[in-house]
């Protein structure tokens, strides 16, 4: 699992699309941004997963954050299994850092922001690689 992370329109899509050289290769690519599911897994080599943290609020408004967290921790697990399963496998996972700035407000977006937090800590002690893309540059953290 391959966890990518950075600021909103930093450039994290078109780094994984080059890096992966998806142009020349079959791939699943799912975006929250776009209003995609959490997609069942397919039998793609490559799925790309865009806009978690979308998927985090989603999950959240209906949710306490420990059971959110729970819940992402569960899939996770499946992911892994299924790339484990075929050493061409690979999921991909890009979520914009929203905890830079100020505290919002409104305590469900308090519990959005805490939650996708917890989310991404649990996504990078799991994950084989995890980088950090600001403004298109990469910085590797694992």
């Amino acid at each position: 699992m391959h966890f990518v992370t950075g600021g909103a329109f930093n450039g994290k899509s078109e780094w994984v699309k080059k890096q992966y050289h998806l142009d020349d290769l079959e791939h699943s690519w799912y975006s929250a941004y776009k209003g995609d599911e959490i997609p069942e897994l397919t039998d793609k080599q490559i799925i790309v997963l865009e806009g978690i943290e979308v998927w985090i609020r989603q999950m959240a408004k209906n949710n306490q954050a420990d059971v959110s967290r729970q819940e992402w921790l569960s899939i996770s697990q499946k992911w892994m299994k299924w790339e484990s399963d075929d050493q061409q496998r690979k999921i991909v996972l890009i979520g914009s850092d929203i905890s830079k700035g100020i505290v919002p407000m409104k305590a469900e977006d308090r519990v959005w922001r805490d939650t996708t937090g917890w989310v991404y800590q649990d996504l990078v002690l799991r994950a084989d690689r995890v980088d950090v893309i600001w403004y298109g540059i990469c910085q590797k953290l694992k």
